[in-house]
C-alpha cells in the first residue's frame, strides 16, 4: 500500500485498533470451526466452508470448473518457487526507493525474468519500459547512524545502516535529507530549547517538524507506530520495530524514526546520567526520472481489450512489496512459457503487467498505452505469513454498497473506510471473479485457505483505474503487524502463500481475459448467493435504503457479467 502516515486517512490509532479486532475476531471463529466431513454453504453468515477448510469470510461462491478454476492447476504446478525466493531476497536487499538503485535493480531482475519467458523476442509477448520525469530528485540513501553518549558509558549506536540492505534503513525517512547533528534529547515539543533534539512519540507531521524546527531543535526522533503494530504472536517484537514514514521531498531539517525500545532507552539514559545524541545521515540525490516496466501478453481475438494488472515496486519491504512484484512476474513467466508451449490457450483480451511507482506506474501506462483497458488489478502484499504477521489474504471491492454501510460479514480495516457517495457506486461484476479465484485456490491447495473481503478503503493502484472509471479491485495482505517497518523482511515471508495468493491474481486475469463455457452461468449464480446475503443482513439491520442500494448494484453486476463474458 501506498505510504501514509496515520493507520489510514480517516482512522485515528485507538480505533484501528477496534477494528482490527473487529475484523479479526469474526474470521478467526469461522476459521477455528471449518473442519466438516461434507462440503456445506453457510450462506446466512456468508462463509462458505469444504472439507479442505476453505474459508472465505463473504458471501459463497458455487462449485466448479468454470471461470478461474480452469487456470489455477496449471498455474499452481507452474510456478517457480525456488525462483520467486531467490529473486524476493535480491530485491529485498535494496531500498527502492522510487528511480532510486534499489528500485532500478529490482525492475532488471523483473525483465529479466520476463525474457527469458519469451517476452520481447516474440510480437505476441511484448515489453517495454516508460520513463517519465517527476518533479523532485530521486533520493538515495546510503547511510545513517543515531549515537547516544551518556554519563561515563561508551558511546552507544542505537540505530545504524551502512548498507541499504540492514535492517535499520527504515530509520531515515523517504526524502529525510543528510545530517550531521548533535544535541541533548528532550521528550516535549514543549521543553525544546535551541540544539536539543526531540525525541517523540508522536508521528512526524509536517506541523511538528516545523514547530521543532522554529523553537530551534536541530532534529526530530519519531518511534509512532501504528495502532495494530503489535506482535500477534506474543513474542512482544513489535518493539523493535522502527516505522517506515516519509516527508516531503526538499525537507532540510535532520529527521529519523526509531525504535520504541530505542526510545525508552534514551529517555532511561537521560533520567540517570544524562545523555546527548549525534544523528548523521549521508543521502544522495539522482535525475528526476522514475521507469515503469509494462509485459503484455497480446490478445488473439480481442486484442485491444486489456485487463491491467499492477504491482508496485517502492517500499523497502519484503511483503510490501517485493511479494507483489516478484510473484506477478514469476506468474507472468509461468503463463508466457506455457503459451508459447501450447499448455494453455492464448487469451482473447490482452493482459498488460505493470511494475513501477505505486500510483505513478498506472497514470504512466494508461497514458501511454493504445488499448482500452477493461479492468485493473492492484497486486500488493502477496506473500505475509498469518503465523508471522498475522494477516491473511484479502480482497477490496470497488466502491459497492457495502462501503456506505458496512454489515456483516464485511468489516473495514484497520486501514481505515474511505469516502464514498452514492455517486460513486458503478456496478461490475469484477469482484465476483475476483472472489471466485480465492475460493477455487482454496480448494486446490492442500490443507485450504483461509481468506476474507472489506469494502472499498482505497491508498493503492486500484483508485487510478477507478478514477478513470474503470472496473478495479486489490488483492493484498492485512492486517499485517510488519507492515511499513523495519521488521517486513524475508523471514515473515511464506512461499506457498505467495504462490497462492499469486495464483488468485493471474487466475482472475486470465478468467477475465478468456471467458469460457459455463463462466457466466456460475458468475450469475455467485452474484444471487450475494445479492441473498447483503439484501438479507440490510434489512435485518433496518436499513431499507441500503438493501434497494445492493439490489440495484447486483443487478448492474449480473448485466456487467454477460457483457463481459459475451464472445
Amino acid at each position: 500500500m501506498i505510504l501514509i502516515h496515520s493507520p489510514g486517512p480517516r482512522t485515528v490509532p485507538w480505533i484501528a485498533f477496534l477494528g482490527t479486532l473487529v475484523f479479526l475476531v469474526p474470521l478467526l471463529a469461522a476459521s477455528a470451526s471449518v473442519a466438516r466431513s461434507t462440503e456445506t454453504a453457510r450462506q446466512g453468515s456468508g462463509v462458505r466452508q469444504t472439507t479442505d477448510s476453505v474459508t472465505h469470510r463473504g458471501p459463497g461462491v458455487p462449485a466448479g470448473e468454470a471461470g478461474p478454476a480452469r487456470f489455477i492447476p496449471k498455474l499452481l504446478a507452474d510456478f517457480d518457487m525456488a525462483q520467486a525466493m531467490a529473486d524476493m531476497r535480491y530485491c529485498d536487499r535494496g531500498y527502492r526507493s522510487p528511480g532510486g538503485p534499489g528500485y532500478e535493480a529490482a525492475l532488471e531482475r523483473l525483465a529479466e525474468r520476463l525474457r527469458e519467458a519469451g517476452f520481447g523476442s516474440d510480437p505476441r509477448l511484448r515489453m517495454r519500459f516508460l520513463e517519465t520525469r517527476i518533479d523532485h530528485p530521486v533520493w538515495i540513501p546510503r547511510s545513517a547512524s543515531l549515537v547516544l553518549r551518556s554519563g561515563d558509558l561508551a558511546p552507544r549506536v542505537l540505530h545504524a545502516f551502512a548498507h541499504v540492505s540492514d535492517r535499520d534503513r527504515t530509520m531515515l525517512p523517504l526524502y529525510a535529507p543528510s545530517a550531521d547533528v548533535e544535541g541533548r534529547p528532550v521528550f516535549a515539543l514543549g521543553d525544546v530549547a535551541p540544539g536539543t533534539v526531540l525525541v517523540t512519540e508522536a508521528k512526524m507531521s509536517p506541523s511538528l517538524l516545523r514547530r521543532a524546527e522554529k523553537r530551534g531543535a536541530v532534529a526530530v526522533l519519531s518511534s509512532y507506530l501504528f495502532a495494530f503494530t503489535q506482535d500477534p504472536t506474543g513474542r512482544g517484537r513489535h518493539v523493535d520495530a522502527i516505522l517506515f514514514t516519509k516527508v516531503a521531498p526538499g525537507t532540510s531539517f535532520p529527521v529519523a524514526d526509531i525504535s520504541p525500545r530505542v526510545r525508552d532507552f534514551i529517555e532511561a539514559a537521560a533520567d540517570e546520567n544524562g545523555a546527548w545524541l549525534a544523528l548523521t545521515a549521508e543521502v544522495e540525490e539522482g535525475e528526476p526520472v522514475v521507469r515503469t516496466l509494462v509485459a503484455e501478453i497480446v490478445g488473439a481475438r480481442r486484442p485491444q481489450e486489456a485487463i491491467a494488472v499492477v504491482s508496485h515496486v517502492q517500499e523497502p519491504g519484503a511483503g510490501d512489496n517485493a511479494s507483489g512484484i516478484v510473484g506477478l512476474a514469476q506468474a507472468a513467466a509461468g503463463c508466457a512459457r506455457a503459451l508459447l508451449a501450447g499448455t494453455l490457450e492464448w487469451p482473447d483480451r490482452s493482459l498488460c503487467l505493470v511494475w513501477g511507482d505505486e500510483m505513478h506506474q498506472s497514470r504512466a501506462f494508461l497514458a501511454d498505452t493504445q488499448r482500452t483497458v477493461v479492468a485493473g488489478i492492484s497486486a500488493d502484499m502477496l506473500g505475509q505469513s498469518a503465523q508471522e504477521t498475522g494477516a491473511i489474504m484479502l480482497l477490496e471491492r470497488a466502491p459497492d454498497p457495502g462501503a456506505l454501510v458496512t454489515l456483516e460479514p464485511d468489516a473495514h480495516t484497520p486501514w481505515g473506510a474511505g469516502e464514498v457517495l452514492e455517486e460513486d457506486l458503478s456496478p461490475s461484476g469484477l469482484h465476483v471473479v475476483a472472489r471466485a479465484a480465492l475460493v477455487d485456490v482454496g480448494r486446490r491447495v492442500k490443507g485450504g485457505w483461509t481468506t476474507a473481503e472489506n469494502p472499498w478503503e482505497g491508498g493503492s493502484d486500484h483508485d487510478v483505474f477507478l478514477e478513470h472509471g474503470i472496473p478495479a479491485v486489490l488483492l493484498w495482505h492485512f492486517t499485517d503487524f510488519t507492515y511499513h517497518t523495519s521488521l517486513d523482511r524475508m523471514e515473515v515471508i511464506d512461499p506457498l502463500e505467495l504462490r497462492r495468493s499469486v495464483t488468485a491474481v493471474m487466475a482472475t486475469a486470465l478468467a477475465l481475459a478468456s471467458p469460457g463455457p459455463g463462466d457466466l452461468e456460475r458468475y450469475l449464480e455467485a452474484n444471487e448467493q450475494e445479492r441473498k446475503l447483503r439484501v438479507g443482513a440490510a434489512r435485518q439491520a433496518g436499513e431499507v435504503e441500503n438493501a434497494a442500494a445492493w439490489e440495484v448494484w447486483c443487478d448492474g453486476a449480473a448485466e456487467w457479467l454477460k457483457s463481459f463474458c459475451a464472445r
